[in-house]
């Protein structure tokens, strides 16, 4: 045990020797002739983990060009570039770069594309919720209808959706058609203000014939509080193969015409009252 132990001791002190020699400066060699050792395995163990000076290492001639390979790494060139730029082989230029960042391969438009598609992710919630809240918050400073409110909006909403009588084509009937569901309930809140009885409307469903027909025209029987049977013939639209329709899925329904029975008193009406409008806002002499 104590022949062991003072093995031990005679191995630090000798180890703590060779390091402080170690950082002087001193190459191995000196190292081993200063403190007379010569068994290289335990030189070794004596200096592990301890740098040799920097004026041991031999010159390597591949040192610039392993310079310059990461220059051009760190520039954005791959490793077919680099090997075309400096004549070395792939596997050099891959281990005097593996340390450095990937190059993005990507050209400039998809690079930008990205970068765009990033900041749309952060900032499109943002954009999303202050849409929304204005939108709320002129929903809200809308407040109750008086009659007349309802009346001139009806009528603005006729003369912008309805059918109108031509100077060439008298045809004086009130028809009106909409995909949207709020424009058709608020013409029928329109209507009722109008004292129109239900029973003069007629429903119609105009829509592609490859969408969903059935199923469009129970949607719109059940919203303006009828039965399928009741609604008129369905006017099916033919698909033009040429071109591109973006009004398809499950939320597509088609059009709803509603049309009133004898509405020629009506319409005057409508015509004289858009009239009535137009003059209000429009400054005369």
């Amino acid at each position: 045990m104590t022949t062991e132990m003072s093995r031990y001791a005679d191995f630090e002190s000798l180890r703590e020797q060779a390091v402080a020699l170690r950082r002087e400066g001193l190459s191995r060699r000196q190292i081993r002739d200063r403190l007379q050792i010569h068994n290289n395995d335990l030189l070794n163990r004596l200096v592990n983990g301890e740098p040799p000076p920097d004026w041991t290492k031999r010159p390597n001639a591949k040192d610039d060009l392993r310079a310059r390979a990461r220059e051009l790494r760190l520039q954005g060139m791959t490793y077919d570039q680099i090997q075309v730029e400096l004549g070395c082989s792939k596997s050099s230029i891959s281990l005097w770069v593996r340390d450095l960042p990937k190059v993005d391969r990507r050209t400039p438009a998809e690079q930008g594309r990205e970068a765009a598609l990033k900041r749309w992710a952060h900032e499109g919630p943002l954009r999303e919720a202050a849409r929304n809240a204005a939108i709320r918050e002129a929903r809200e400073a809308v407040g109750t209808l008086s009659d007349r409110e309802l009346f001139l909006a009806g009528v603005a909403l006729y003369w912008a959706e309805g059918s109108k009588s031509k100077p060439y084509r008298r045809d004086e009937t009130v028809a009106f058609i909409n995909s949207d569901p709020g424009v058709i309930g608020v013409y029928l809140a329109w209507l009722d203000l109008l004292q129109i009885p239900r029973e003069r409307l007629r429903f119609r469903v105009m829509i592609h014939e490859s969408a969903d027909v059935s199923g469009a025209e129970q949607y719109w029987a059940d919203l303006v509080g009828t039965s399928r049977s009741q609604l008129q013939r369905t006017t099916l639209k033919k698909h033009n193969p040429k071109t591109v329709r973006k009004n398809t899925g499950s939320d597509y329904r088609g059009c709803l015409i509603i049309r009133v029975s004898a509405g020629c008193d009506l319409y005057r009406r409508i015509e004289g009252s858009w009239y009535g409008i137009v003059g209000a806002t429009t400054p005369t002499d």
